[in-house]
C-alpha cells in the first residue's frame, strides 16, 4: 500500500492576525488612519472632512475589496499595467474592402531565389566528423 500524505489546502489564504483582518488589511488600515490623523492636525476642520473622509474610504476600499477574487490593490495593479502596456494587439484596417478585394486578385510576385554560393557535399562526412568528435579535436580533416 503506497504511503498517503497530508494535501495543504487554502495555501492562497493570508493569515489572519487581529480577528478577521489580516496583515496586509491591519497596515493598510493603519497608515490611513495615520494619514488622517495627520491631516486632522494639520488642516482646518472642513477640509478634513473633504480629504480626509474620501482617503479614509479609498484605505478601506483597498483594504477589504476584492475584484475577481484578487485583492483591489493587485487589480488597480495589473490596470496600470495593462494601461501602460496591452498585451491586446487590435488591428487598425486602414484599407477599405475594395483595394483588398484588388489586392487578393493580383497575381502574386514571383521571387528570385538566392544564388547558391557553396556547392553541396559529394560524399557524405559522417567518418571524418566522428574523428574529430572522438579525438577530441585534434584531428584536423583536410579541407
Amino acid at each position: 500500500m503506497p504511503d498517503q500524505f497530508v494535501v495543504p489546502q487554502f495555501i492562497d489564504t493570508e493569515d489572519k492576525i487581529i480577528g478577521p483582518i489580516t496583515g496586509r488589511q491591519f497596515i493598510i488600515l493603519l497608515v490611513v488612519v495615520l494619514l488622517d490623523a495627520t491631516l486632522y492636525k494639520l488642516l482646518l476642520f472642513n477640509y478634513f472632512l473633504l480629504v480626509g473622509i474620501p482617503l479614509f474610504i479609498i484605505g478601506v476600499v483597498f483594504a477589504f475589496a476584492k475584484v475577481n477574487g484578487v485583492s483591489f490593490h493587485y487589480f488597480v495593479l495589473n490596470l496600470l499595467q495593462t494601461f501602460r502596456r496591452p498585451r491586446l494587439r487590435v488591428w487598425d484596417k486602414q484599407k477599405t474592402d475594395d483595394q483588398l478585394r484588388t489586392w487578393m486578385l493580383q497575381k502574386p510576385e514571383e521571387v528570385p531565389l538566392p544564388e547558391v554560393r557553396k556547392a553541396p557535399p559529394q560524399g557524405s562526412r559522417l567518418h571524418e566528423i566522428t574523428l574529430v568528435v572522438d579525438t577530441g579535436g585534434t584531428y584536423k580533416p583536410e579541407e
